[in-house]
């Protein structure tokens, strides 16, 4: 048996998690906790207040810690913090012999293979293939996409960053949101980002609501103008985005309602161009904040029909298996896994 440290690192908020990995490749959980990150100058006296809070005489012998922010060399420079972290440094002060640095979204694609079948909500059955590559996309802050391919026994997780690449519109109602997201912030392209994450939600309201769409409910109102209002500040008050999802799974707005389905519709199309890229008879996973928060309105609409409406293609897509991850902790088990594997 192995003593293992898991860590989901964010800006906002760091958990850990010490785990005990048994001869039959299970991990049982033995003690987690949250802090809040800005609390600390850095990693290292998180992780030592967690080992002595956690009551074990025992220091971990591997740690993975899953980083929101990119992974270079070893060493990461978390978004929306000051912290810098290197492994070689992580490991003497923590006396921890091998530590490592993966990005968030890697670490969800570790966390697939810990899931149960009540971690996941399945869209389309399709035809799974064995040793076939696995996508994952997930919407939140903004939309993580990776890929997953067969190396030998064990599958090997490649991050990406396909959530930069360029919106591409397909009718005459997804055109007119492109031109309004370029007049609105005087940009010369758009990613797919800034129409299929939290953000894109308030996007995607104010454009249907500046073309007079429907009326605005006052409450979504408020909260809208003042997420507005706090444009620049790096800490907001309201999420728009969430309160617009929250009044369509209500039926209690018509133009919320607009809202998520065009984001819904939109998110199917952008997880069907990944799709086909990889062509992922393994499994297209979608993860993220947004998905399952919303998961009602993504069963009963026309996501699979975006994500299969690809011309000659869609009986290819058609076979792809596609699930909803609902584990909020999926990249935190990845970290587990990933430690397992050092």
């Amino acid at each position: 048996m192995a003593l293992l440290l898991a860590g989901d690192i964010g800006g906002t908020k760091t958990i850990l998690r010490l785990v005990e990995s048994t001869e039959t490749f299970s991990l049982n959980t033995l003690y987690e906790e949250s802090y809040r990150s800005g609390d600390f100058p850095d990693l290292v006296p998180i992780v030592q207040k967690f080992l002595a809070n956690a009551a074990n005489t025992s220091t971990p012998e591997k740690a993975c810690f899953a980083i929101a922010g990119p992974v270079v060399n070893n060493t990461a420079k978390l978004t929306n913090l000051a912290w810098f972290l290197e492994t070689q440094r992580l490991s003497q002060q923590l006396n921890i012999p091998a530590v490592s640095l993966i990005n968030d979204f890697a670490a969800v694609g570790y966390g697939i293979f810990g899931l149960t079948t009540k971690d996941l909500v399945t869209l389309q059955l399709g035809k799974y293939q064995a040793d076939a590559p696995i996508a994952v996309i997930g919407a939140g802050t903004g939309l993580g996409q990776g890929f997953l391919i067969k190396q030998g026994r064990q599958y090997q997780v490649f991050p990406s960053e396909g959530g930069h690449a360029d919106f591409a519109p397909r009718n005459e109602l997804e055109f007119q949101l492109l031109k309004y997201l370029l007049n609105k912030h005087s940009i010369q392209r758009a990613s797919v980002e800034r129409v299929v994450s939290g953000l894109g939600i308030t996007s995607i309201y104010q454009f249907l609501r500046d073309r007079q769409i429907d009326t605005e409910n006052p409450e979504i109102a408020q909260v809208v103008r003042t997420w507005e209002q706090e444009a620049g500040k790096a800490e907001k008050t309201v999420d728009p985005g969430a309160a617009i999802g929250s009044a369509a799974l209500a039926k209690s707005d018509r133009l919320c309602e607009q809202t998520i389905k065009l984001f819904v519709e939109i998110y199917g199309a952008e997880a069907g161009n990944l799709a086909l890229k990889l062509l992922p008879y393994g499994g297209l996973y979608i993860a993220g904040g947004i998905a399952p928060k919303i998961l009602p309105l993504i069963q009963n609409s026309d996501f699979i029909l975006n994500f299969t409406q690809k011309g000659r293609m869609r009986s290819l897509l058609e076979e792809i298996p596609v699930h909803i991850i609902l584990n909020p902790q999926v990249g935190l088990i990845g970290a587990a896994l990933s430690a397992s594997r050092l």
